[in-house]
């Protein structure tokens, strides 16, 4: 039975119109994003397929575009149109902490990272420059490495927060192998980065490595 055939209330769109999208299911919520099934297969079939074949939504979301593209009723446009929804995302929390007063909650920093960090299959390190009133100016990647590690050069880290004009930053980087306690390496490039700035008058505020959705904070473990 085609979708517009159903019970008003059982339609996902119309669900989410009268109870909100915290109401709907992973299956329901994938389905108003495809619109459309394929044959033989409504939206809301197609959508339980993918969620069942990706074993969740995040692998779908994470999914490579080939990988992505493999799968019967997706192709390159439906690809283009996710990753810009999760982009849009990304930027959506981005402006909430550039609209805050200030950065005074590591929960939302935290989320923010995870967001932006997780999924990378390689170690990247990146800084949240931040104005006189801790507000964001800018999130950043600044180095990308391998699996497990990634070259970190004070001397440009020093470089882009002057050209952000930043007055504190908060140091970020991944660990893909999902274990978020700090190294000694982490620990010791964290202190030579804080000394560097702090020539320049500019506070380190934290490091927080991310993995996957576990966070580790300098800041809330008094070594930073």
């Amino acid at each position: 039975m085609a979708i517009h055939q159903w019970p008003e209330q059982d339609r996902p769109r119309e669900k989410l119109l009268m109870h909100g999208a915290q109401a709907l299911s992973d299956t329901e919520l994938l389905a108003i994003f495809l619109r459309t099934g394929c044959v033989g297969k409504s939206a809301v079939d197609l959508a339980r397929d993918l969620v069942h074949n990706f074993k969740g939504l995040r692998a779908m979301l994470e999914a490579s575009q080939k990988e992505f593209c493999s799968h019967k009723g997706l192709g390159q446009a439906t690809y283009a149109q996710l990753q810009a929804v999760l982009e849009i995302s990304k930027r959506h929390m981005a402006e909430q902490l550039q609209q805050s007063p200030k950065i005074n909650s590591c929960a939302a920093v935290k989320k923010y990272l995870i967001a932006q960090l997780r999924s990378k299959k390689t170690e990247v390190f990146a800084a949240l420059f931040l104005d006189t009133q801790h507000q964001l100016i800018q999130f950043e990647i600044l180095f990308t490495g391998t699996i497990n590690s990634a070259a970190i050069y004070p001397r440009e880290v020093v470089k882009r927060s002057l050209k952000h004009n930043a007055s504190a930053v908060i140091f970020a980087h991944n660990h893909p192998s999902g274990h978020s306690k700090p190294s000694q390496a982490d620990i010791a490039i964290t202190e030579r980065l804080k000394k560097a700035l702090l020539l320049l008058d500019i506070k380190t505020l934290d490091h927080i490595i991310v993995a996957d959705n576990n966070t580790y904070s300098f800041a809330e473990h008094g070594i930073i």
